[in-house]
């Protein structure tokens, strides 16, 4: 029989759909393939073609905006919103409107065109997680913006537009609605119980085991008991940290988990397409006790259709403990 499931953190609800039981290989999910050949943007020896960039990893010798980088960061050529500027905040009659002001940043993972996440060094990845972190720390100097979004799209069915494979970030002058009604949901459960609602996940999913995926001493990948989508992963740092931030200098243990769980989701769903947000505390309440900062992980499997539009319920055809069983003997 199908199940309901609550998620305790948004209080929203998914319908596991247990009678349709798709194993990994019953999606048909196009798998992310990059080809040789062809002018890429992102590719070395290109960068004239881009924006001038705001930072890259790359060695002394060499100049901004030309070959030898490792890892390049740049405006993006078609912005979201505009860095420049007042926010202006306006009324219409009984609406509200201000400046389409912020910033929208690519982050360039790596000068390989044929490399993505999952198969470059992981030394690179945790590079990746350094420029995330050093560009959020930038952007949070700026009055004017309140919440940075990292997320990733990897694929052309979860939007991205190139296949060289980047990151980016949306700097923003109010903190997501999505993001307020997490960050207060974990409050209200701090002030009920004075702990921490993730904290509390992590505790019973390392006790019982079942929706476990991977773990090691920092950090902790597991299938949420109500995910939204097929294979859906959270990655979670084993003690309560309220901001992403490189814990004792280092990501190399965030940087292995990440790497794993992309590794696996290649293994046994055939390269998907997929989405990642980091969600962290917004600037105004960094340091807290009762936010829990983490990764949303979202292979694109499946569509968001009438129902899931009209309800805000999610249809998932996987149970969790069985994408986690899945992942956790993914050979790789």
């Amino acid at each position: 029989m199908p199940e309901l499931r609550k998620d305790p953190i948004s209080g929203g609800w998914v319908i596991i759909a247990v009678e349709r039981g798709k194993r990994p290989t019953d999606f048909a999910s196009p798998p992310v393939q990059r080809r040789k050949g062809g002018f890429c943007p992102f590719c070395p020896g290109n960068e004239y073609t881009t924006p001038s960039e705001i930072m890259a990893f790359r060695p002394s010798s060499t100049q901004m905006n030309t070959a030898g980088w490792t890892l390049r960061v740049m405006p993006n050529k078609f912005p979201a919103l505009q860095i420049y500027g007042g926010l202006n905040r306006s009324g219409e009659g009984m609406f509200d409107k201000m400046n389409g002001i912020g910033a929208h940043e690519v982050i360039i993972e790596t000068p390989d065109h044929l490399l993505s996440l999952a198969t470059m060094p992981p030394k690179a990845v945790e590079d990746v997680l350094w420029a995330y972190y050093q560009r959020l720390s930038d952007l949070k100097k700026d009055s004017r913006f309140k919440y940075v979004l990292i997320f990733k799209n990897e694929g052309d069915a979860a939007g991205a537009s190139l296949e060289h494979s980047h990151s980016q970030l949306i700097a923003l002058p109010i903190v997501p609605k999505l993001v307020r009604e997490e960050v207060d949901s974990c409050r209200h459960y701090f002030e009920f119980k004075e702990r921490c609602i993730f904290c509390d996940v992590i505790n019973q999913e390392m006790e019982d085991g079942k929706r476990v995926i991977y773990e090691n001493s920092g950090y902790i990948a597991i299938a949420p008991y109500a995910p939204r989508s097929p294979f859906e992963t959270w990655i979670l740092p084993k003690k309560h940290e309220s901001v992403f931030y490189p814990p004792n200098k280092s990501f190399s243990s965030l940087a292995d988990v990440l790497q794993r769980a992309l590794k696996q989701m290649d293994r046994i769903l055939d390269t998907p397409p997929y989405n990642f947000i980091i969600h962290t505390s917004p600037f105004t309440e960094e340091i807290n006790e009762y936010y829990h900062w983490h990764i949303e992980l979202m292979p694109k499997l499946t569509n968001i259709a009438g129902f899931e539009w009209g309800s805000g319920f999610y249809i998932n055809p996987t149970p969790p403990e069985e994408a986690a069983r899945f992942m956790r003997e993914a050979k790789i």
